[in-house]
């Protein structure tokens, strides 16, 4: 082999290299975009989860609400069954009396009335 031949497959050798070296050049390129493409996403990604933490947030303090509404609801509750209850040991008590007061009437009008069966002067017939 000549020197001339071997300067001319050198020469072949670097222009293949040459044209390997391109086509990894244009591979880094596609690969440098799917990687901003990547980015991107995971940006969008980021946006997405702060907005979920977000509304979760919200949810969160919209349930300490409604456990604090269902607290007072109870104790609402819890008040008014007393007061019924206390209405109701109150009404026993007036209905106790009143029934008492009915009684003793009653025995008052049979007394009266066995006096004044037993008096003969008012029976003259």
């Amino acid at each position: 082999m000549t020197d001339s031949e071997k300067i001319d497959r050198i020469l072949l050798e670097i222009q293949g290299m040459q044209s390997g070296m391109q086509g990894m050049k244009t591979e880094m390129q596609g690969m440098k975009t799917d990687i901003q493409f990547l980015k991107t996403e995971m940006q969008g990604m980021k946006t997405d989860i702060q907005v979920l933490k977000t509304e979760m947030q919200g949810v969160k303090t919209e349930i300490q609400n409604i456990k604090l509404d269902i607290r007072n609801t109870n104790d609402r509750i819890d008040n008014l069954e007393k007061q019924v209850k206390q209405t109701e040991c109150a009404l026993k008590e007036e209905i106790r009396k009143e029934c008492n007061l009915v009684l003793d009437e009653v025995e008052r009008v049979h007394i009266l009335f066995e006096k004044h069966r037993n008096d003969q002067s008012v029976h003259t017939a």
